[in-house]
């Protein structure tokens, strides 16, 4: 009897064991992506689903976070960052597939404020914005660690004003914590990507950094070596034609 039961029970564990990867299957690829594509990686996942596809499943936070999650064993397929260092970080691990990586698109880096703050500040190589941010702080996704923070930072240094500024930073995990602190008046000004901005109603373009005063801002996709989903590629090779690359350019991508 006993015996019996346990052939049961083992029978079943393997019959559940065999279904998982069908039932990973119902669903799409698993895409971490920056922060910042929430809005245009949505877009694309609506149009792939339109062509009869299984939706992807997006998973956004900072490019330094998911990088760090996909090292300590999480399950994805895709991994979308917003600067070239992260990627190379999983790459000098082999948790890429060194083959599929590719630029994806582009970006700009702007300050922005409230829209209903009345502030005039131009973006020029030593502008007063620490006279500007008055008792305020600037908000800025962590320098340390996520590349708009590092684009930021790099940005204020090549501009020769980082110094002035440098005790009065507003870290946030990533950009959209960023931009939040904005939004809502804890910060009155921010340094986001230009997509950000034109994805939030509540704030407005101050000034735009110019694209000299940091390393260019792209964003590479490569797929993981984890991945098993039977359309992870497909998605990838998607997201890098023409089609993929203009429903990105709609929402603000690719504008150098």
């Amino acid at each position: 009897m006993l015996q019996s039961l346990r052939g049961m029970i083992l029978a079943i564990a393997c019959a559940l064991s065999g279904a998982w990867p069908a039932l990973a299957q119902d669903r799409g690829p698993l895409v971490l992506a920056a922060a910042s594509m929430q809005e245009a990686l949505t877009d694309a996942a609506n149009r792939w689903t339109a062509k009869g596809h299984a939706r992807p499943v997006l998973s956004f936070a900072a490019s330094s976070a998911l990088a760090r999650q996909v090292e300590a064993g999480a399950r994805a397929d895709l991994f979308v960052s917003a600067d070239e260092e992260w990627m190379d970080y999983l790459q000098a691990r082999s948790l890429l597939v060194p083959a599929t990586r590719a630029r994806l698109t582009e970006n700009r880096l702007v300050l922005i404020a409230s829209v209903a703050s009345r502030l005039g500040l131009r973006v020029a190589p030593r502008f007063p914005l620490a006279r500007a941010l008055g008792t305020g702080r600037l908000a800025v996704a962590d320098p340390a660690s996520v590349p708009a923070g590092r684009y930021g930072k790099a940005a204020l240094e090549r501009l020769g004003v980082w110094p002035s500024v440098a005790g009065r930073i507003a870290p946030a995990e990533n950009v959209r914590a960023a931009m939040a602190m904005v939004e809502r008046g804890a910060a009155p000004l921010g340094i986001v990507y230009l997509t950000d901005a034109r994805a939030s109603a509540k704030v407005r373009v101050v000034g735009v950094f110019p694209a000299g005063s940091h390393p260019p801002i792209t964003y590479p996709v490569a797929r993981l070596k984890a991945s098993a989903h039977v359309e992870a590629e497909a998605f990838r090779r998607f997201l890098i034609t023409r089609e993929g690359r203009a429903i990105l350019a709609r929402r603000g991508f690719g504008s150098r």
